[in-house]
């Protein structure tokens, strides 16, 4: 997912989780057993042990090796008290065995493997940069009557992102193309690329603006309330259906009559007053372009408890409708503007993205996270970032939050 980690106001202390893997209570070495979408990790030695410093916070910590079920282990340091015991299993991959051997790389796969790269990557400045080492091991599934692009990954992937200074081992779990939504899931672990001066100034420059704006620069803004500082303008905006677009149903009864009709119909007819049923049909097919929805803001600029509320000492994403966020400190990259076959060049504005809840009282842990990607969707310019603009938690800017 895309989120990173920086130094708060808030002292986290640093504890040590140790631990061993097994197989059939025999111990296994070369393990890796890592903190997802962190560069802190380990491998397993002779005995199987693992140890791995980190800071306190709820993670993700994954045990994965070839051949095995992959483990996903939801720590909470407050409850860790001793050595962590994990047992692996044996896998039968379906999709390795059956699915994958059916791969062909021809046109198509190209197409898809292009498609993927824009969906999953980006299309940013810096996703130009983040290059993907071993496509051959993506699989795809397109349905073209629903117009869904499903990919799957035998081995995990390996990206090279020459403009933040990682290589990043991404093991995907799921990622669904439907028609406008891209959702997908995985487990990221991050290594530093080797590199003089200045290619380490380079990365670091690069590194902080893929920061800022970001989401998890928003969600950590929050919850030390410097926000407003930190160039966040939030507004809440209701969600309504547009009373001027048909409904779907509509619509399609009025594709239907148009296609079974055998009269010739000229669709630059301008039609005032409807005369028979395929004049109404038209009249309803000329309004499909019409926006689905229209958004209302009814609040401007709100505060932390707005956003979030402090109970059972956590914190929680609570608010009513949905939220319009604009970051003023920097603007819209070029790409964003012309992103759609069809835009216009103009100038650029301050970025600006929705946040809708899909669930109440999200999880919002005190590292700035959320427990649970899939409990919020974003739109506008949080939806262009992709993973070539993610860091890993653990990284640290030089802003002293």
């Amino acid at each position: 997912m895309f989120v990173c980690l920086f130094v708060t106001s808030i002292c986290l202390a640093q504890i040590t989780i140790k631990g061993k893997v097994y197989q059939v209570n025999e111990p296994l070495e070369g393990v890796a057993v890592y903190l997802n979408n962190t560069m802190l990790g380990a491998t397993t030695n002779t005995d199987g042990e693992f140890s791995i410093p980190v800071k306190e916070g709820q993670y993700d910590l994954i045990i994965s090796y070839l051949g095995f079920k992959k483990i996903n282990y939801a720590l909470n340091t407050t409850e860790y008290n001793k050595p962590l015991i994990f047992n692996l299993e044996e896998t039968y991959d379906l999709l390795d065995e059956i699915t994958i051997k059916k791969v062909i790389y021809d046109e198509d796969w190209q197409y898809n493997l292009t498609a993927f790269k824009q969906d999953f990557i980006g299309i940013t400045e810096l996703s130009e940069k983040c290059i993907l080492l071993n496509p051959h091991v993506l699989y795809f599934d397109f349905n073209t009557n629903k117009n869904i692009l499903t990919a799957y990954a035998k081995k995990p992937l390996q990206l090279k992102h020459k403009g933040l200074g990682y290589l990043i081992t991404y093991e995907l779990e799921s990622f669904v193309r439907n028609k406008n939504t891209v959702t997908y899931l995985g487990y990221s672990r991050y290594q530093e690329l080797k590199g003089g001066k200045r290619k380490q100034k380079k990365w670091k420059k690069n590194r902080l603006k893929a920061f800022n704006g970001s989401v998890i620069h928003f969600y950590k803004a929050v919850l030390n309330n410097s926000f407003t500082e930190d160039g966040f303008i939030v507004n809440q905006f209701k969600r309504v259906l547009n009373p001027e677009r048909p409904t779907d149903t509509v619509i399609k009864k009025a594709k239907e009559l148009v296609r079974l009709s055998s009269t010739k119909i000229n669709f630059y007819t301008d039609i005032k007053r409807p005369k028979s049923a395929l004049d109404s049909a038209m009249v309803v097919l000329k309004k499909i372009q019409l926006p689905k929805f229209i958004d209302y803001l009814y609040k401007s600029k709100l505060s932390k408890d707005d956003i979030i509320t402090f109970k059972n000492e956590a914190f929680y994403l609570s608010f009513k409708d949905n939220l319009s966020i604009v970051y003023t400190k920097e603007k819209e990259e070029l790409r964003y503007i012309t992103r759609n076959a069809f835009s216009k060049k103009r100038e650029p504005l301050p970025q600006t993205s929705s946040l809708i809840p899909l669930e109440k009282n999200i999880f919002l842990d005190r590292n700035g996270i959320l427990i649970n990607p899939l409990a919020t969707f974003y739109e506008g310019y949080w939806s262009y970032e992709k993973f070539g603009n993610s860091l890993p938690l653990d990284y640290i800017t030089d802003s002293n939050f």
